[in-house]
């Protein structure tokens, strides 16, 4: 699947690094995970960065995801696929959050309504870069419907796997972007596991939430674009719905190096990892201590997207948590769909059930005195509402009969 690569851009990836060991893999080569079975991580010669880009020679171009190139994996201009990934604004919620320092970062304005589109841009246009020619992935719906409208776009085969409860419209335009997509009696780590026999046998390479490098470093363009959006300082709290983690270790990441840039200083956000209380495994983990966190049984909530049991990045998330002085914190399904109706009834912003995990742990946050409503923070609205159920609105009118125009 590999191929002799030819540069025509500036480009400062100099080698992978194994996550828990710190081992080191060649770059413009096709990997998985490392050989401790842990995520790699992509590293850049960042002083050469520092001299090549200033912030000005940033702050002039268009603010798309790709005005980033410098810190990006990307080496040959014609592998760089798109399909329009702007930078995303930050909405005030002052009524649903009851503090106009609240501010949602919406990530449902981007290519196919959700941040998936941020990983898998990167990831699709590295898989061409290296010559894949057929892709799998397990999904619990929006990052397989990133994963197929990009792999369409570039001529990769795919087949995508999800669980059978999957929202239908994500299952429908998986299949309506071109790819393969096989509804599973099970979680999506058991889909994962078909995906993991596959590619044991040679039958595709592996898309697998952080089992393969390069989505990391499309997710952390959240953090390098809140950094610049914040005027080079950051958020005094960042909530982040958490599944699998890969934006939160990326912008984890992404703040490491523009702190090496001289852009920032060594002031980071509290991160604080959101999940269902029906699918909590990094929340336990955090609250035992310990930097693995063991599978979750009978995983259920509303927010589907971060009903992940087992993260394969899990000691990343807890890290990055700890580090920046955050939490892991659970929230019900009462609570996630409350916040939900409120943002849109309130301040006619409509949140996704995870985005609504956000701002449900915010105000347990504010309840408990773990956050102050002065402070700066920022919620992750991952996904656009309209792709979820809403509900009914049955009122019908007679234009023949009178009209109450007192009742209306």
């Amino acid at each position: 699947m590999n191929r002799n690569l030819t540069i025509d851009r500036p480009t400062f990836v100099t080698h992978l690094e194994c996550s828990l060991t710190g081992e080191r893999y060649e770059a413009d080569r096709l990997h998985g995970l490392s050989r401790a079975g842990r995520p790699l991580l992509v590293r850049y010669d960042l002083e050469a960065v520092k001299a090549a880009l200033s912030r000005d020679t940033l702050g002039a171009r268009e603010t798309d995801m790709w005005r980033w190139r410098e810190l990006l994996p990307v080496r040959r201009t014609g592998n760089i696929v798109s399909l329009g990934e702007i930078e995303t604004p930050l909405i005030p919620i002052p009524r649903a959050a009851g503090s106009p320092n609240v501010l949602v970062k919406d990530e449902g304005r981007l290519p196919t309504g959700s941040f998936k589109a941020r990983g898998l841009v990167m990831a699709v246009a590295m898989a061409k870069e290296l010559g894949v020619t057929r892709i799998a992935m397990p999904t619990n719906g929006n990052a397989g419907a990133a994963l197929a409208a990009y792999a369409t776009r570039v001529g990769i085969e795919t087949i995508v796997f999800c669980p059978e409860d999957t929202p239908e419209v994500n299952v429908r335009e998986i299949a309506m972007q071109g790819a393969r997509v096989w509804r599973v009696n099970g979680l999506i780590d058991d889909c994962g596991a078909i995906v993991g026999k596959g590619a044991a046998e040679g039958r595709w390479f592996d898309f697998s939430t952080l089992k393969e490098p390069y989505r990391i470093e499309g997710k952390k363009t959240m953090g390098l674009e809140l950094a610049a959006q914040f005027g080079w300082e950051l958020p005094d709290a960042i909530f982040y719905p958490t599944g699998g983690g890969t934006g939160l270790i990326g912008m984890w990441k992404a703040f490491d190096e523009l702190e090496a840039l001289g852009w920032i200083g060594a002031k980071r956000p509290r991160m604080y990892a959101v999940q269902a209380s029906g699918c909590a495994p990094i929340v336990r983990a955090f609250e035992e201590g310990v930097e693995h966190a063991e599978r979750w049984e009978d995983a259920h909530t509303v927010a589907a997207g971060i009903r992940v049991p087992r993260a394969v990045g899990d000691f990343l998330i807890l890290r990055a948590v700890r580090a920046s002085g955050g939490k892991a914190l659970g929230v019900g399904d009462p609570a996630i769909l409350q916040a939900v109706d409120d943002a849109a009834r309130k301040d006619g912003l409509l949140l996704c059930p995870e985005g609504g995990a956000t701002l449900a742990a915010y105000r347990e946050a504010v309840r408990t005195g773990e956050v102050d409503e002065d402070e700066r923070v920022v919620l992750f609205n991952c996904a656009t509402g309209l792709k979820y159920p809403m509900p009914a609105a049955p009122r019908t009118l007679d234009r023949h009969a009178p009209i109450d125009f007192e009742l209306l």
